[in-house]
């Protein structure tokens, strides 16, 4: 599939189903693109839409089944979307750095592609009211789905979840307690977490 070049043309890919209940267009929603008039546009359309149908259909379909529907804060961004929000200190990091993440039409530098979106569980803001239990659902995900990364933030507990063919297992976070909860080679990292989330759900498929 060609860059659209039209506006029939975006509208026809933001129509791409990537799985049962998400569409392309879900994704390309920027707030710097809106506010900074960047078009949000794949210059690869079919590498965006094969690594994110394998984000919604590995990671966002089950988290969805089980928790209800999800809250999409952001997805795909193009290599001048993200560009421009690096260098004017928008938290994006370089195009390097976001490739095979946010900018899912850009292979990383070891040739492998992966897709990222930031997202927000209702069902956790509505039962969870500590500040420390972002973990709960950071341990579920570890234990339940092949994620490849997870990050956290304070508000309403975002996270950025990320589908990558070379899966890092890495969670880390800007709320309390801030940095890496686990990756390869922490003494928590193997083994289950179930004491963290006895209060959830079963994972639905």
């Amino acid at each position: 599939m060609r860059k659209p070049n039209s506006m029939k043309g975006l509208e026809d890919l933001g129509r791409v189903r990537l799985s049962k209940n998400f569409f392309l267009r879900d994704f390309l929603h920027s707030e710097i693109a809106d506010f900074y008039r960047i078009p949000n546009i794949p210059d690869d359309p079919d590498l965006a839409i094969e690594a994110g149908s394998r984000l919604c259909e590995e990671l966002l379909e089950p988290l969805q089944a089980t928790f209800g529907r999800l809250h999409i804060r952001s997805g795909y961004r193009s290599r001048e979307v993200n560009e421009f929000g690096n260098r004017n200190k928008l938290n994006c990091s370089t195009n390097a750095a976001t490739a095979a993440d946010h900018i899912w039409d850009m292979r990383d530098a070891d040739g492998c592609m992966g897709a990222t979106a930031c997202v927000v569980v209702p069902w956790l803001v509505d039962n969870c009211d500590r500040q420390e239990d972002w973990q709960r659902l950071a341990w579920w995900i570890h234990d339940h789905l092949p994620y490849a990364s997870l990050c956290f933030f304070p508000k309403l507990w975002a996270f950025n979840i990320q589908w990558h063919e070379r899966p890092a297992r890495r969670i880390s976070s800007y709320v309390a307690p801030r940095g890496v909860l686990t990756k390869p080679g922490m003494a928590n990292h193997e083994g289950s977490h179930a004491e963290w989330y006895t209060s959830f759900p079963d994972l639905q498929r």
